[in-house]
């Protein structure tokens, strides 16, 4: 019985340690795992050059107080795609996807 029950408290620490990472990795924002293709294509129709005078500007749709606080220079529909990401990376990293609240979903 002792043998049982030493193989099952194993196995179920071990199984425990296997989905740690997995369960934990899923509540966070992880900057690789976003698909910001889908977020601007969700926001701007894909447009990463989209200025419609709205208050929001590029492909994700980044209000200006919101760009150049999380480092980006210039206007945001003038940056290239590249740069629009670095930036949004920034704001998923001290706001998370809930910055983008309908399209974030999407990505």
């Amino acid at each position: 019985m002792k043998n049982i029950r030493t193989t099952f408290g194993l196995a179920t620490i071990a199984g425990a340690l296997a989905v740690a990472p997995i369960a934990f990795g899923a509540g966070t924002a992880n900057a690789d795992g976003v698909n910001w293709d889908a977020v601007a294509a969700c926001e701007s129709g894909g447009n990463w050059a989209i200025n419609t005078g709205n208050g929001y500007y590029g492909g994700l749709q980044f209000t200006m107080g919101t760009w150049h606080s999380n480092g980006g220079a210039g206007s945001p529909h003038n940056a290239s795609r590249e740069e629009q990401i670095r930036v949004a990376n920034n704001v998923l990293n001290s706001q998370g996807i809930g910055a983008w609240p309908v399209c974030g979903k999407r990505g």
